[in-house]
């Protein structure tokens, strides 16, 4: 059981949660009417909202999950990229949405697309949950997003701080006592 005297203000309720990744898998199915997608999750922080998504989406799809990092036990983004698992299919003329649970600094998102651009598919949108506008660093920005948040450290629907809170069904400001100590 999470601790709730380390996590602040809840930002965004399960029941918030549920409708915004509704409202996205209908655009997505709206506008890939006809197409097979391949849904493309970053582990670990995207595993929940990837699967919400997928059952909201009504045309057919396939899932494919990378692992990277950029972040190891910081609360800050390293800057470099680390490939930990890569997708297993190719990739060549099929279309491609990658999945992240937040846009940050944008570099992990803005690498990762330059490397897939590369493995030349149909085409490639991205789709994040979170979008933090205020801290970009690389040229990115994503086709899908679920909120633009402020500068908080947030927490929970797969966001995590050193791999805890990623079950909360909610996101929250992570307290900064909890990660300055």
């Amino acid at each position: 059981m999470v601790d709730p005297s380390t996590v602040g203000e809840v930002v965004y309720t399960a029941d918030d949660i549920k409708k915004r990744v509704k409202e996205l898998g209908r655009q997505i199915s709206e506008e890939y009417a006809g197409k097979e997608i391949i849904l493309v999750c970053i582990l670990k922080g995207s595993f929940a909202f990837t699967a919400d998504l997928a059952r909201e989406i009504d045309i057919p799809c396939s899932i494919e999950f990378m692992q990277v990092s950029s972040y190891s036990n910081s609360t800050q983004s390293s800057g470099s990229l680390k490939i930990i698992k890569d997708i297993n299919v190719p990739v060549d003329g099929k279309h491609l949405i990658i999945i992240e649970d937040i846009i940050d600094t944008g570099i992990t998102l803005n690498n990762l697309k330059k490397m897939f651009v590369t493995r030349n598919p149909a085409s490639i949108k991205l789709c994040a949950f979170l979008d933090k506008p205020s801290r970009r660093e690389a040229p990115i920005e994503a086709d899908y997003v679920g909120y633009k948040v402020e500068d908080n450290f947030l927490v929970g629907y797969g966001l995590d701080y050193a791999q805890h809170f990623r079950n909360l069904p909610y996101i929250a400001i992570l307290k900064e006592e909890y990660y300055k100590n």
